[in-house]
Parts: structure tokens; sequence; C-alpha cells
């Protein structure tokens, strides 16, 4: 923290907050879509709205204009929550204030099945939800065809003052009887963990993956991936596609708001990847895969 505090690195510096008016945003209703189409919409931070199997899914939904801690929302919410389907599940990555918030998650109906991380149920059950399931890292659970899969990551937990790592944190694999797959990353540095879900999981047809809060490197390396190592950890995972998330919605770390974009998009090029299987929508934006 000392540290931090003297080389003034927590948040971004005035010119690299100059482009907020800049960030892309574009809200819209999700799209249409049906069980044999695989759609994503981002609402904003690590909160979508997927269309996979006939079900809508939300991951880790923060709908609130301010979280605890941090400043309030550089854009508002991509989708208003009278505009959502019918929510048929939720999944959580962590416990940390911009993935679980409450506020958001006191708007949805107490039979919402939610699929969380092993030792945050409790949680959930005190707030009176009662199809709750709590997974270890490579445990599944299925729910009207879709098969929900909880992967590892490198982070960690905390809400309060004592309960530091007493819950677990991970990303999702969703897949359908089709063997759509798609996957969302949560919050992860990067490591050996992605080739290992992908070897578990082939062809995922979309990687949900982080690209923002990561300045400084030395603090934050750990904990989360910066836009040149989401790049590798799509190459890693195997998969077809790469949808980048986590920035644009709170100013979390040091880095100008817009270097994100910028830098997964040079990163994506140098690599030689297909420019359309970049999916770098703004904050409101959709994507549809139909069925092949």
């Amino acid at each position: 923290m000392a540290r931090l505090a003297r080389e003034g690195a927590i948040r971004p510096r005035p010119e690299g907050l100059r482009a907020i008016p800049d960030l892309p945003f574009a809200p819209g209703p999700p799209p249409a879509a049906d069980t044999d189409t695989l759609a994503v919409t981002w609402a904003g931070h690590a909160s979508w709205i997927v269309r996979i199997g006939g079900l809508t899914v939300l991951t880790d939904p923060v709908w609130s204009r301010r979280i605890f801690g941090i400043p309030p929302r550089i854009t508002p919410v991509g989708v208003r929550w009278e505009d959502l389907p019918p929510v048929d599940a939720v999944v959580i990555s962590h416990n940390h204030y911009d993935h679980l918030d409450a506020p958001t998650l006191k708007r949805l109906p107490r039979d919402t099945p939610l699929f969380v991380p092993a030792g945050l149920g409790r949680w959930f059950r005190r707030r009176r939800f009662h199809h709750v399931t709590e997974l270890d890292w490579w445990e599944a659970a299925e729910y009207k065809g879709v098969r929900f899969d909880f992967v590892p990551a490198h982070h960690w937990s905390k809400r309060g003052l004592t309960d530091t790592c007493r819950s677990l944190w991970g990303g999702w694999v969703l897949g359908d009887r089709r063997q759509r797959r798609l996957y969302f990353a949560g919050d992860t540095g990067y490591g050996h963990w992605f080739k290992e879900i992908g070897r578990r999981y082939p062809d995922i047809d979309l990687a949900l993956l982080p690209i923002g809060a990561y300045a400084p490197r030395w603090w934050l390396q750990d904990v989360h991936t910066d836009p040149e190592e989401a790049v590798q950890a799509f190459a890693d995972l195997g998969a077809l596609r790469m949808a980048p998330m986590h920035w644009a919605a709170f100013v979390l770390s040091a880095e100008p708001v817009l270097e994100p974009l910028t830098r997964v998009r040079a990163a994506w090029a140098r690599a030689g990847h297909p420019r359309e299987d970049l999916w770098d929508l703004p904050v409101g934006g959709s994507r549809v895969l139909a069925a092949s």
C-alpha cells in the first residue's frame, strides 16, 4: 500500500480519464434466440446475458451504479433491467463486490437457480435463495439441458474483514445438447490452467475473457490478465472466438480507460487471428452465433 501511495498508481492520471466520453456504448435489448443459437449481450464489466440451449443465463450480474469501495460507473449498464428476458439461471465467479452485487441479486425471484463457487452458498441462502448449487473446480451440474462446469482461475475472494479466501473463485464453461460451449473466465491472472481448460473442453465456441484492471503489473499481475495475456489465454484455450470484458464500466486500476481496447486489438492482429473472431463489443452490444 505504501508503494501504491508513493507511485500514485491506484487510478489513472487525468489524461487517462479524458477518453471516458469515447468509451464504446451502444445500449439495446438482447436479441431473440432459440435453442439452436448461442447469443451474448455485454451489459458491462463481467455482466453478460448469455442465451444458450434455450436458457437465459446472467454472469456476475451488477446493475448498480455504485458498488462498495470504488467510484461510480463510467458507462451506464448496457441493458435496462426491464428489457431482460426472463432469467433462467445465474452464475457467480467469486464474491468481490464488482462481481457479486447484493442490490442486483435482490431483484431476482428467490427461486432463481444460482450456480456459485464452493463456500458461497450460505451467503445466498441467508438471502432466501433456495435453488443454490455450490461447485468445486472441475465439478459440474446440469439444468434443463445446459451443463454448468466450474473451472479454475488464479484470483482470490474477500467480502468482509474475516472471510479472506473462505470461498472459492473460478470461471464457468456452459454447454448445451448440441455441444456448443461458452467459457466465462470471471477474474483471473494468466497461467497453465487455460491450456488445461482447453484440453478438457475442446472447441470452445466463445471465450469471455477479462482485459482490464491490470496496472500496475507488479501489484495485479497474479490476479488480472492484461490484454496481451488475454489473447494468449484465448490461444491456450483453443477457443474459436473471444469477447473481451472487465473494462469500460468501472475505474479499478491505473491504466488509461481506453488502453485495454487498443492493446487487445493490437495483440490480436500481431497473433494473426481473424479479425471477425474478436467480438470487441460496446457496452450493450450483442452477437449471435446461429446454428451451423
